[in-house]
């Protein structure tokens, strides 16, 4: 099946005293090409994203991405999933614009020339092009964000999860990822705290204490999260 499956998952984390439930019996299919994660800190939205590349391991289970079993088929799925972390200067690696770009793409293109060429073009269409012998560390929050998407859909996923990929941005940066993402042909999966997005997606997960507490219609889903966070 295409689409990302979660089978009875558990995920645990060792602390003193004992393991922490941090997801509980987790069971849902994901198909649709826009999903939303919400809920509040300490939930387990993230948690739940990181589950789907093999970031995080669960305790009990199944993961399943495009029918493939997280666990056993961990390179595959890798290919497959692009993941967007909150803090895109945690995925810039290289020293350039373009030398960070082209990192992605050398298992895709081989030949250097070639692989220069298609980096300069993914620049452009990112308005990143003037940038490419800038230092990593000199751009903006913004454009660390795109660069950082640049680099991941340089890879060609069928699946992109972003974790909470606008809450670092002013509102200008904010918008334009936000628009970037959702123009993606790959099915998305975006971990958020602004309703705003989630209404923008075909379904949203509403993740509580470790579990689903609402599965459904965005607007269904906005709507029960914020009773939830607003009752005594």
């Amino acid at each position: 099946m295409a689409g990302i499956s979660f089978d009875d998952v558990t995920v645990t984390a060792e602390a003193i005293g004992g393991d922490v439930v941090i997801l509980r019996h987790v069971s849902a299919e994901i198909t649709e090409r826009r999903v939303a994660l919400i809920g509040g800190n300490g939930s387990g939205k993230s948690t739940l994203a990181r589950l789907v590349n093999g970031l995080v391991t669960a305790s009990s289970g199944v993961v399943r991405v495009d029918g493939l079993d997280v666990a056993k088929d961990g390179p595959a799925v890798r290919r497959r999933v692009g993941f967007v972390f909150t803090q895109p200067a945690a995925q810039l690696v290289m020293p350039t614009v373009a030398e960070d770009v082209a990192l992605s793409l050398r298992r895709l293109v081989p030949d250097k020339h070639e692989r220069e060429q298609r980096v300069l073009a993914i620049l452009e269409s990112y308005g990143l092009a003037h940038l490419a012998t800038t230092s990593v560390h000199a751009l903006s929050g913004g454009q660390q964000q795109l660069l950082a998407l640049a680099g991941v859909l340089a890879t060609e996923p069928s699946i992109v999860v972003a974790d909470e990929p606008t809450t670092l941005l002013d509102l200008r940066n904010s918008v334009i990822v936000a628009d970037r993402l959702f123009a993606l042909e790959q099915q998305l999966v975006l971990v958020t705290h602004d309703l705003d997005l989630a209404l923008r997606c075909e379904r949203v997960l509403v993740i509580e204490d470790g579990g689903i507490a609402f599965d459904g219609d965005p607007a269904a889903a906005v709507d029960h999260y914020r009773r939830s966070v607003s009752t005594p």
